[in-house]
């Protein structure tokens, strides 16, 4: 493997192709592993990333506010959750590498990387197994309409590792954890077991995600003396366009590291209580 870390972080982030972006990620991320346990890994390199993924020509992307919400009690609507599901993996592949690469300059441990490029590897595997679902019902990633903001989580910390961590993996990734043991039992109350075992494979990885968040916001919290809690209200008030919103997984949370106090002073209630069945799609839509 002669290419740098940085430079396999930039061809998947210039990749279009949907399968093509997540069948190269899963490779790049076998070689780093296999590289790095032998203990001669390539340099980290200095490549910047582009400022905005490559994408394929579909889905078409729009305003959150224009992608139809569809009801899971049909299969018209669970086919478009797991749609939105694989677009929100899909642009999680972009994002683990695009911290890889972005951040190249600020000083980190290796394990930093090793962490990240593993996450990336994982989310390329989670929507290789959406794909799969969507092709087996007929379908196939960009029939439908996507939301067209995933990215910009990105585009708001560019400039700022705590705030990519804040945000990323401790809101948007802890999100997921909140909603996606509800949509499992949509997919299993229907019968539907590649889509069930599909969407439990990506609840227990993405533990470890928001746990990756969680370790190196406070490694860097650390090193820079500030306070871990105070400074995760700050960045996530200051850079998160949406809102936090009860009910939290809270077991799976501090599985996760994530301790209550991070995000219950930033949650605002649900209107007419908990939010669950055919609201889930919307809300999971909205949070992440």
């Amino acid at each position: 493997m002669s290419a740098t870390l940085t430079e396999m972080a930039v061809e998947v982030l210039s990749t279009a192709d949907a399968r093509g972006k997540a069948t190269l990620a899963r490779a790049h991320a076998a070689a780093w592993a296999a590289a790095r346990s032998t203990g001669a890994p390539p340099p980290l390199g200095t490549m910047r990333p582009p400022d905005s993924p490559a994408r394929p020509a579909l889905p078409r992307l729009v305003d959150p506010r224009e992608v139809p919400r569809r009801r899971p009690g049909s299969a018209e609507g669970r086919a478009a959750l797991l749609h939105a599901i694989a677009h929100i993996e899909l642009n999680a592949v972009d994002l683990h590498w695009d911290i890889v690469a972005r951040f190249a300059h600020v000083k980190m441990p290796g394990s930093f990387h090793d962490d990240w490029v593993a996450a990336a590897g994982e989310e390329a595997g989670h929507f290789l197994l959406l794909d799969d679902c969507l092709a087996a019902g007929g379908r196939r990633y960009g029939d439908l309409d996507a939301h067209a903001g995933l990215w910009q989580a990105a585009s708001d910390t560019a400039h700022d590792l705590l705030a990519r961590l804040a945000v990323v993996p401790m809101v948007l990734e802890a999100r997921g954890l909140d909603v996606t043991p509800a949509m499992i039992g949509i997919f299993r109350d229907a019968g539907e077991a590649r889509a069930v075992e599909a969407l439990e494979t990506i609840y227990r990885e993405e533990v470890s995600h928001v746990a990756y968040g969680a370790k190196w916001f406070n490694f860097l919290c650390g090193r820079a003396d500030r306070d871990p809690r105070e400074t995760f209200h700050e960045l996530v008030r200051a850079h998160f366009r949406g809102r936090t919103k009860p009910p939290f997984n809270e077991a799976k949370r501090a599985e996760a590291g994530l301790p209550p106090d991070f995000y219950w002073p930033l949650a605002e209630p649900v209107a007419g209580g908990e939010a669950s069945g055919p609201a889930l799609s919307a809300g999971f839509r909205a949070n992440r």
